[in-house]
């Protein structure tokens, strides 16, 4: 791999003098639904007493930061909201630079969106007339949903997709339907093709860089995702196979790409010895 933050042919990291953050995915690396993977928290333990910063970023927008933190805690995992971004978070941010305050948005998404507008001055409605519509992931997604946010998008607001992930990985392999898939619903029935917030778009990239900074390394599931992102930092690839991507695609899942990236494992344990080796 090339570019900044890739490993230098010594075998060590040219990455200047700080240590870089490492920029972790939740769903398929540290857990999958209310299962934690074994090996995450241990993996996060031994790469922060490795001196490296431990951050996460997350496509699925459904709950609020606080939730996420002690959902964290609850598996072994300490953090703070300082330590969290979500596609949410960065969908609002999108919409706060262009919106004047108070602008009413229409949620078709989880209390996580709802939360992320509220902060940053803008009012989540469920019903129009709003200015735009946020789409995200939330279980009770139906009917109404979808005609309450398509109609909205064809009378004029904004249509914001926080991510385009297709699936969530499940316990037990299986997976659930995620943001992409109630995007495209809403994007069928309304005509138009969203703005998208989350990794590996523009305004996640920019959240990334103004909390965490210039250096660093993304560790997800996702090649389409989380490698994206990867790759429009300029920062070297973890893909860990406890998520969506095997060997061979899964049908909802995908491969591992061709020519893989620099660091590939079986799940953030045993990529954690690896990072460890080249960035400390």
């Amino acid at each position: 791999m090339t570019g900044p933050g890739a490993p230098s042919s010594s075998g060590g990291a040219d990455l200047g003098t700080a240590a870089p953050v490492v920029c972790c995915d939740l769903d398929g690396v540290v857990w999958r639904g209310d299962e934690p993977i074994a090996a995450a928290a241990d993996g996060i333990r031994r790469l922060r007493d490795a001196g490296l910063r431990i951050a996460f970023v997350s496509n699925n927008s459904s709950q609020p930061v606080a939730e996420v933190t002690a959902k964290l805690e609850r598996f072994g995992v300490p953090a703070s909201v300082d330590d969290v971004v979500t596609s949410a978070i960065a969908a609002a941010a999108m919409l706060a630079s262009s919106l004047a305050p108070g602008s009413r948005v229409l949620v078709c998404g989880g209390p996580g969106v709802v939360e992320a507008l509220e902060q940053v001055g803008l009012t989540p409605v469920r019903e129009a007339p709003s200015e735009a519509v946020i789409v995200g992931f939330h279980r009770d997604f139906d009917f109404a949903g979808l005609a309450r946010a398509s109609d909205a998008v064809r009378d004029g607001a904004r249509f914001v997709a926080t991510n385009l992930d297709a699936t969530y990985p499940m316990p037990g392999g299986t997976m659930l339907p995620g943001a992409g898939s109630i995007t495209a619903a809403v994007a069928t029935a309304s005509g138009r093709q969203p703005e998208v917030a989350g990794k590996p778009e523009s305004a996640t990239v920019a959240l990334v860089r103004a909390r965490f900074g210039d250096r660093g390394v993304v560790v997800g599931d996702r090649p389409s995702s989380d490698g994206a992102l990867a790759e429009a930092l300029g920062w070297p690839f973890g893909l860990v196979l406890s998520g969506v991507t095997a060997a061979i695609a899964r049908p909802g899942g995908e491969a591992i790409p061709s020519p893989p990236p620099r660091y590939v494992a079986a799940d953030l344990g045993v990529l954690a010895a690896q990072l460890i080796a080249d960035f400390t």
